[in-house]
């Protein structure tokens, strides 16, 4: 049934598959830890509790995609010894320690507090408890590093030697290995996506309760600070894709061309082609919806600056254009459309209508996937423009990988697809339960502060199902 079909392609699927999965979790959860650290150093320093109600509920929240990141990415790692064991063993010696270190710092540092910041609230010192968010807010940041480390390194090999098997191996100082030339590009790029995720999921939730109910003061914060966080950082996210983009072009230019669409070299200037069908038999974008000089201006900061095309270089070397191009766009658009979020809703803050302006409020509830979007388009942008190579220009794919016959990966992609669908589409749907509760409307109180020193008193009615007993 499966045995005319390319094993390199099925593989390919299979970890674009499983990878896509699991890319949403960590995005997610790198923003989701920093965001509660945020809200349990701002409950403590004000006292004020609704920064407790969304400490909590966005707590459970953390720990169910923490949980399905963990999950996913463990059975992501297995197919580097299945389906890519000739990757495995010719780049292992240089990714296999960075993904180790990994482990070793990141992973180990979220294990060891994650039990603090879920249970021990009433536990432990509420300073102590804050630490142990503090590690948690870490560890995702250094397991960040630690796999932008590794991707960069694929993308632009250095610091290695190749050895008499054929394997890279440490050429000199573990520095050039890390830190790369696209590494800091990447990483910055990488960790304001997984913020601005964050920022419109929570946006998206907090819009959700504001369209049920406008008093709720927990869904009104949420919504503020996600806002907020939407109309700072997005252009922050344009400008460093803007820089990550120039160093692309420096060390990886066909990626950037197939990107852009240009296949044939503009001396004069290249345009922007906003919109079109690239056909690469023909090397051409087909009906081509494009903006004059607009391309190199953007690439070379020079309206008239020449910018070479595909066709400068070998065909073998081209990755899948259309792929790039689209997915490319979609990332793009996805983020201007943000950073429009973002400036309305600094207009509605200036005319003091945040809480009051429902089609703002549906908006952000659209949007609120958008980040979820924009990353894996921006991962298919950074993998498929990086083919035909595992690492660029030195190993390629169909030099990586296992081997193995069409039949047995299509089965083992078969299983993934059905499995993966029916565990995690499981626990989306109990994301978007605890989502669809709203916050609470009461006050609670950070552990250790007397009631008074909070303002609420016991005949107030209010809970505090945090506070210690004294």
């Amino acid at each position: 049934m499966f045995a005319g079909l390319d094993p390199v392609v099925l593989a390919r699927a299979q970890f674009a598959f499983t990878i896509s999965f699991h890319f949403i979790f960590p995005a997610f959860s790198i923003g989701l830890a920093s965001y509660l650290f945020v809200l349990e150093g701002l409950w403590l320093k004000t006292g004020q509790g609704v920064y407790a109600n969304l400490y909590r509920y966005w707590l459970k929240i953390f720990a169910v995609v923490f949980g399905m990141g963990v999950v996913s990415g463990v059975v992501m790692s297995y197919q580097f010894g299945t389906n890519w064991s000739v990757f495995s063993e010719k780049a292992g010696p240089v990714v296999g320690p960075l993904m180790a270190y990994e482990v070793l710092t990141a992973f180990f540092l979220e294990a060891g507090f994650l039990g603090v910041m879920l249970f021990g609230m009433n536990k432990v010192g509420k300073g102590l408890h804050f630490f142990a968010t503090s590690m948690v807010a870490l560890g995702t940041l250094i397991s960040a590093t630690w796999i932008i480390a590794v991707n960069s390194w694929m993308q632009t090999p250095a610091g290695y030697a190749i050895n008499a098997a054929g394997q890279f191996v440490p050429g000199g100082s573990w520095a050039d290995i890390i830190f790369t030339a696209s590494f800091p590009y990447r990483l910055v790029h990488t960790v304001i996506a997984a913020y601005l995720t964050t920022a419109f999921a929570v946006g998206a939730v907090g819009a959700w309760h504001l369209l049920k109910d406008r008093a709720n003061p927990g869904a009104r914060k949420m919504f503020s600070m996600a806002m907020w966080m939407a109309a700072l950082v997005a252009p922050v996210q344009i400008l460093a894709g803007d820089a990550h983009g120039l160093n692309t072009l420096e060390h990886q230019p066909v990626k950037v061309l197939a990107m852009e669409g240009d296949y044939h070299p503009s001396p004069d200037g290249a345009p922007l082609i906003l919109f079109g069908l690239p056909d690469s038999e023909a090397a051409e974008v087909r009906y081509e919806l494009s903006l004059p000089h607009l391309g190199s201006l953007i690439l070379k900061h020079d309206p008239f600056a020449p910018l070479p095309g595909l066709t400068d270089f070998p065909r073998e070397e081209w990755p899948p254009v259309h792929i790039v191009f689209w997915s490319f766009r979609i990332m793009v658009a996805l983020g201007f459309a943000m950073l429009g979020i973002g400036l309305w809703s600094l207009f509605a803050r200036y005319r003091r209508r945040l809480y009051e302006w429902p089609w703002l409020h549906r908006a952000a509830v659209v949007m609120g996937p958008s980040g979820f979007v924009a990353v894996i388009a921006g991962w298919v942008t950074t993998e498929v423009g990086r083919q035909p190579y595992t690492v660029y220009g030195l190993l390629r794919t169909a030099d990586s990988v296992s081997p193995l016959a069409a039949p047995a990966v299509a089965a083992s992609l078969l299983a993934f697809v059905v499995v993966y669908f029916v565990a995690f589409g499981a626990g989306t749907y109990y994301l978007a339960r605890l989502m669809a509760r709203p916050p609470e409307r009461g006050e609670s109180e950070p552990p250790h502060l007397p009631q008074r020193a909070a303002g609420i008193t016991p005949a107030s009615g209010v809970t505090a199902p945090f506070a210690t007993k004294e």
